[in-house]
């Protein structure tokens, strides 16, 4: 699964990453985003790529409450297009969450050790993810998200046994393009990230309160010094 992830960039260094020509979302670095959180993600909106907001937990227009999203901030790959509220919405809706890390706990006992993952080679990368629009019967409109997760890789299956799909810049085009609509083809993109290419560090356990939202959270710790 993928249930905290980071993005430390300011939104200049966003837009660059990601050649951004819309943007509707404000962004400031966040080191412990969490489910139900709004987030920075990427459609295509009139032939652009455009920053929008998203609220993390899909609420698929049928849903009668928002409760749902506590169980569908994740999508595994190999079932999307059998999950009811996953499949509504694959291929048609789909868009990239941005991050620069994530988050996963390794269990030892009776203790929960967190660790950090990232890409060695970008500073930022894109989550494959799926959106929806849902209408609160009093007209609250919410624009909500998936992010997408596989088998874990050899680095991160040390610690988790998911993953959430990594895109790279050519499956983040195909991702982001409205004119591929093959959904096997598009499964096909779902893959773990090469694992030669991620690495990870523990860090402080004060990461698993949501209310922590310090840059020191991101910060290798030594594990005897817990």
């Amino acid at each position: 699964m993928c249930g905290r992830f980071t993005l430390t960039a300011d939104q200049d260094s966003i837009i660059e990453a990601f050649k951004i020509q819309e943007v509707k979302y404000e962004h400031s670095p966040r080191y412990n985003i969490a489910p139900t959180q709004c987030i920075p993600g990427i459609l295509i909106n009139n032939e652009q790529r455009s920053l929008q907001g998203f609220h993390w937990g899909l609420l698929p227009k049928w849903a009668k409450s928002k409760k749902i999203a506590y169980s569908t901030f994740n999508a595994r790959s190999e079932t999307l297009q059998k999950k009811p509220a996953f499949r509504s919405v694959f291929p048609s809706n789909r868009m990239i969450v941005i991050a620069d890390g994530f988050y996963e706990w390794a269990h030892t006992g009776k203790d929960k050790q967190p660790y950090r993952f990232r890409v060695k080679s970008k500073d930022i990368f894109g989550f494959a993810g799926l959106y929806d629009r849902w209408e609160s019967p009093d007209g609250e409109v919410i624009q909500s998200c998936t992010i997408i997760t596989t088998q874990p890789n050899s680095v991160t299956s040390k610690v988790h046994d998911r993953m959430p799909v990594i895109l790279s810049e050519e499956e983040t085009k195909m991702w982001l393009n409205p004119g591929l609509k093959d959904k096997d083809f598009l499964q096909g993109i779902l893959n773990p990230y090469n694992a030669e290419d991620m690495f990870y560090y523990p860090v402080s356990r004060a990461v698993g309160n949501v209310r922590n939202q310090t840059e020191d959270l991101i910060q290798e710790i030594t594990l005897n010094s817990l």
